[in-house]
């Protein structure tokens, strides 16, 4: 009886700094907010994204650098660095276009599409095999009655949100 018990005692102990072992030895990140993060990775730089559509609004660059920054400081702990950064975001504006899309018996549009494009390059120098290079797309649709100068920028807000929602997800979530 006394030889089982110290045999499972000993047992018991070793399993104690089994557990121990293979817990210290894993290394898991994870995040109420969904993202995985190497936890190598501290740092992240957003290049200015060059408008290289065939109509340019001047402010669309800005807007969307500034919003890929936001995005990533306000759901991360990376730290924004200008220059190499263990990420980085780089790009272009394709396309800044609006389109009739439903016609009416008048042959009239009744709604015009607003569509902007952008190419994102991004790169992950901790782990290159996530790195990526990827065009997103995004519409808003309105009213014909409406003037795009009138709601253009609500509708840059919606697709720029949407759009970096997508990037974000695509270099952090991994879908």
């Amino acid at each position: 009886m006394f030889v089982m018990r110290k045999l499972y005692s000993i047992l018991y102990i070793l399993l104690i700094f089994l557990s121990l072992f293979i817990t210290d030895s894993c290394k898991i990140s994870y995040s109420f907010k969904g993202t995985t993060i190497d936890p190598r990775i501290q740092t992240y730089a957003v290049q200015n994204f060059n408008n290289r559509a065939p109509l340019v609004q001047a402010r669309l660059s800005q807007i969307l650098t500034d919003a890929i920054k936001d995005k990533v400081q306000n759901q991360t702990s990376l730290k924004l660095i200008n220059g190499f950064a263990d990420v980085e975001f780089s790009g272009d504006i394709t396309t800044y276009e609006t389109r009739p899309t439903a016609i009416t018996g008048q042959e009239t549009a009744a709604l015009n599409r607003f569509t902007i494009g952008i190419r994102v390059k991004y790169v992950n120098s901790v782990n290159p095999e996530l790195s990526f290079e990827q065009t997103f797309s995004k519409y808003e649709d309105y009213p014909s009655s409406q003037n795009l100068s009138a709601v253009e920028d609500q509708l840059i807000q919606l697709i720029i949100e949407s759009m970096v929602e997508d990037i974000f997800n695509r270099a952090f979530v991994n879908w």
